[in-house]
């Protein structure tokens, strides 16, 4: 186990490191990504598939970022040329505004073009973010996708409470509840909540709501985050999930593929755990690769991304991560139906008419009836800094003493925690494979 966590480790630091001066920039491919973001022998086995598909021989560069605006602030002011970069939804329609993107290459030769299997649905959200004289769809392929919602404990917090808002304004669970370091999703949820009323009626959208930056909007949710403030434990990145495993925190307001994390590894310790998107609605967000204006191996990068939309390549990299890909194939639905589940969904907006009822796991693969109840929030655009303000005034410093000891007592053992993560993802691994060939069984049985 060791060798393979040494390994592991060291593979990490070898893609990361720079790339020699001496190798031409056209064999090197420098990819900028979200941390955890990807089964790491992707990126090795794609050096083999370029070189089989063009003849040539490709290095990667690889690293890692964990905040959208720091990867763009590299880009529109350092000019860092990387070749392949990850931004979130509203990131790609900022840079398309910016002007800071290259279309991407979908003329492969002899190599198919995968990109084509990109659901129409979530394409079509894609092209939402358009911009005069350029289609997003043609500067943006959908990577990963997947909801915000609610992870409670099934012990301390009935389904009931869960599938509101509300409960995250409810005094019963002061002190047990975390919320996202993300300022996009709390003023989402706080208008949403705002207008639960106007909702159920119809006569208002999830879309409009989040949307809406006008001064009273702003107003509004600034009142009602400030309400809900006395509750909260902890404003999280990422420990969110672990304090949930833990029973330290019985709600947590998230998103779906670390819900979809922290369900597993709770069951692995007794604790049972579930996750849900509020009645009210929620954010639906999307993830996905561009090249930057500023990449110099625009080839490397199209091969790279049209690589990563082959069905094979997005269940690896579904299984390594929790998320769940923009790739809507056959292959996929078949690998991803459990007829273990209790359970039925319409997919049919993802898959196609022949997926209105099939067993798959709701976390992961939302209902049609959820999603028609979800919207994408946009760049805020000018009103950015209005609404940091209102975020910082809500968040301000106190942590509380419970979460500040537990983010420096974090700090003190990241070396023993990176590699922590390293092997519990190799675990991770092994169970995905031996849930997808229980899967395969039942359906031959």
């Amino acid at each position: 186990m060791i060798k393979r966590i040494l390994y592991s480790l060291m593979f990490a630091l070898l893609l990361s490191g720079c790339y020699n001066s001496q190798d031409a920039r056209e064999r090197v491919l420098k990819i900028y990504n979200w941390a955890d973001y990807i089964d790491e022998s992707v990126l090795e086995d794609f050096k083999a598939y370029y070189k089989e598909e063009t003849g040539e021989d490709i290095r990667i560069v690889y690293q890692t970022f964990d905040i959208n605006e720091i990867m763009l602030t590299k880009i529109e002011r350092g000019h860092e040329d990387f070749d392949v970069v990850c931004p979130s939804e509203y990131i790609i329609e900022r840079m398309l505004k910016k002007d800071l993107l290259l279309p991407i290459d979908t003329t492969f030769g002899n190599t198919p073009n995968y990109i084509k299997d990109v659901a129409p649905y979530i394409r079509e959200e894609i092209n939402k973010l358009s911009q005069p004289g350029r289609k997003a769809s043609d500067y943006a392929v959908a990577y990963m996708w997947g909801t915000a919602g609610i992870l409670y404990n099934t012990k301390y917090v009935p389904e009931e409470d869960a599938e509101t808002w509300a409960c995250l304004w409810d005094a019963k669970y002061a002190g047990k509840i975390l919320m996202k370091e993300s300022y996009r999703d709390a003023y989402g949820t706080a208008i949403i909540y705002a207008h639960a009323k106007e909702l159920e009626e119809g006569s208002i959208t999830v879309e409009d709501l989040m949307n809406d930056y006008s001064p009273r909007a702003m107003e509004i949710a600034e009142e009602y985050l400030k309400a809900m403030k006395p509750n909260i434990a902890g404003w999280e990145a990422d420990f969110g999930k672990e304090m949930m495993t833990k029973n330290k925190a019985w709600i947590n307001m998230t998103w779906s593929g670390d819900a979809v994390w922290a369900i597993e590894e709770a069951e692995a310790v007794g604790v049972e755990l579930d996750y849900v998107v509020p009645k009210e609605g929620s954010n639906i967000w999307y993830d996905g690769w561009v090249i930057p204006k500023y990449a110099r191996n625009r080839k490397a990068a199209s091969y790279f991304i049209n690589y990563m939309c082959r069905s094979d390549i997005a269940l690896r990299n579904m299984d390594e991560i929790g998320y769940v890909s923009a790739i809507a194939t056959p292959e996929i639905l078949e690998e991803k139906i459990d007829e273990t589940l209790d359970y039925y969904s319409d997919l049919s907006y993802l898959f196609g008419p022949e997926a209105d009822s099939v067993q798959v796991d709701r976390i992961q693969y939302p209902d049609k009836s959820v999603v028609e109840r979800c919207a994408m929030i946009r760049d805020f655009g000018d009103k950015t800094e209005e609404v940091l303000a209102i975020w910082s005034r809500i968040k301000g410093d106190n942590l509380g003493v419970g979460i500040t000891i537990l983010i420096f007592a974090s700090v003190a053992v990241m070396s023993g925690w990176i590699i922590y993560k390293r092997y519990k993802k190799y675990k991770r691994r092994q169970g995905a494979s031996a849930r997808s060939r229980a899967r395969r069984k039942t359906r031959l049985r």
